[in-house]
């Protein structure tokens, strides 16, 4: 058991940190980032933007992403942090 791979975040917080980090990274880039699929990506960019800690912007034929800091995390645990303090952990 001990052999077995995991994280400590779960694939939203690793997209919420990409485009953090990189708000004009493509899907594909995320993607390849997280070592998730594009599709995945996509769906959690989604819900992202739909529970308001993201805003996309069309700009020509690319999307560029702002993330809402003042937000706050969702599990009842974090809910004190915001996501904006969450993200300076990792430099973003």
């Amino acid at each position: 058991m001990a052999d077995r791979e995991w994280t400590f975040l779960s694939n939203h917080g690793h997209v919420l940190v990409a485009i953090a980090q990189d708000p004009e990274a493509r899907v594909v880039d995320i993607a390849e980032r997280v070592g998730i699929t594009d599709r995945a990506v996509q769906a959690i960019l989604n819900d992202l933007e739909a529970t308001g800690y993201v805003r996309r912007t069309r700009e020509g034929r690319r999307n560029t992403y702002r993330v809402l800091r003042g937000g706050r995390l969702r599990h009842p645990q974090e809910k004190k942090v915001r996501v904006g303090g969450f993200l300076e952990l990792f430099g973003a």
